[in-house]
């Protein structure tokens, strides 16, 4: 008798072990209040990106070329991972507000053009820890670009908004740059 309590004992624990897992169903509608909108802000942020893609201390690295990357007029091809420091001011040496970090292929065969993937990581105090996530089209040789931001965590949890960038310098020689970034974001 004994020996038949231990596997219908196992069985009766695994039954209710699925029969639990089985009863949460994949998704649930939750009310709108759950997201609290009459809470949801619109924030500025206003930063410059320093992106350094050449000499020892370089924050930008090709990782990656197709065959036709050297030859392109464009670059076509070429993958670049980054961890650029973004600053308050234009000034490399000014406050340290995060990183921007991700990366940015050569994604148009005709013009001038970067697919970016990039989180921009904030450090500054009431941001600290949070991020935002951008992807999209950045086609470099127009003065103003425009770039949507997909999400955020912390701060920035639900985010959707744009960022317009800016390029005030670059370096043609070694493709050093310094971009001025206005992030609107709704979170």
């Amino acid at each position: 008798m004994a020996n038949n309590l231990i596997p219908t004992t196992l069985l009766l624990i695994l039954s209710s072990i699925i029969f639990l897992a089985k009863s949460q169903p994949f998704s649930t509608s939750l009310p709108r209040s759950t997201l609290r909108p009459e809470r949801q802000n619109l924030t500025r942020l206003h930063f410059f990106f320093h992106d350094v893609v050449g000499g020892p201390n370089a924050t930008a690295i090709r990782v990656a070329a197709a065959p036709i990357t050297n030859t392109s007029t464009t670059g076509f091809g070429a993958v670049v991972i980054m961890d650029n420091l973004l600053t308050e001011g234009s000034n490399p040496n000014s406050k340290r507000v995060g990183r921007a970090q991700g990366m940015y292929a050569s994604a148009d065969m005709s013009n001038m053009s970067f697919m970016m993937v990039q989180n921009y990581v904030f450090e500054d105090e009431r941001f600290n820890g949070s991020t935002l996530s951008v992807l999209g089209r950045n086609p470099i040789t127009s003065p103003v670009r425009e770039l949507p931001v997909v999400g955020g965590t912390g701060v920035f949890r639900f985010a959707s908004g744009y960022a317009e960038a800016r390029t005030i310098f670059l370096n043609e020689t070694n493709g050093d740059a310094i971009v001025e970034y206005n992030v609107y974001v709704l979170h």
